[in-house]
């Protein structure tokens, strides 16, 4: 794909692109793991990743105008070169509305963990990432746990954090699973700063056994640690 002006008809062409790219063993995979509105066509997350960082060097601003919100892709790609946005204003004019097409796992985790735009303003983004992660909305909590996940498990924001875990209150599967796996990444880098959050702590006994259980899975844990960590499960 070699397209550097943005137009109705070379957005189409785009698509069509798309489609050319699809594979049908692969979206029925992808399919099993991830349910969205959006149309699946079957394109691995390295090739998306290639196309949006083409985008990102041409007019990307005519190219997220035109966008159709018809495939899981398009909308994955669409939330690739937002997240290469490092310019703040341009960034926030389509952040807030990007949001409210996340409806599922992959494209809010994809999305996150690429944000090009979190480390030129840690305390900004940290704060917006906790006000996301109080919010009701599942993928919207999400979008904040998982900015935290992959960009400030640092000392200075632990108690930040632990705070955080312990206001959430939801029992929304795709919120939990986020808690569980942040705790987790929190307990290998600060193992007995989360433990002790763990002998005490607000969390829903799913949330608090799931990130045991995600702690316990994790080859960086020792055998004697895992045994421990165990007698903390909750009935």
């Amino acid at each position: 794909m070699n397209i550097t002006i943005w137009n109705q008809e070379n957005y189409q062409n785009y698509l069509a692109y798309l489609k050319s790219l699809s594979n049908l063993k692969y979206k029925n995979f992808q399919s099993s793991l991830c349910q969205t509105k959006y149309l699946m066509l079957g394109i691995k997350i390295p090739t998306l990743r290639s196309i949006a960082k083409q985008i990102s060097k041409s007019n990307y601003e005519d190219f997220l105008k035109l966008v159709t919100n018809t495939y899981y892709e398009e909308v994955l790609i669409e939330g690739l070169v937002i997240a290469n946005i490092k310019d703040e204003k341009i960034f926030s004019k389509y952040f807030n509305s990007y949001l409210k097409k996340i409806d599922n796992w992959a494209i809010c985790d994809s999305f996150c963990n690429s944000l090009k735009i979190v480390n030129t303003n840690p305390k900004k983004y940290f704060n917006l990432s906790l006000k996301l992660a109080n919010s009701p909305k599942e993928f919207t909590s999400r979008v904040g746990l998982i900015i935290i996940l992959n960009f400030f498990i640092k000392e200075e924001y632990l108690q930040d954090i632990f705070n955080l875990l312990d206001n959430i209150e939801s029992d929304k599967y795709y919120i939990n699973m986020a808690e569980a796996w942040l705790i987790c990444e929190l307990y290998i880098y600060y193992s007995k700063e989360t433990t002790n959050y763990l002998k005490n702590n607000n969390l829903n006994s799913f949330t608090h056994n799931k990130a045991i259980s995600k702690i316990r899975e994790s080859y960086r844990i020792s055998k004697e640690d895992k045994e421990y960590l165990n007698t903390l499960k909750r009935k």
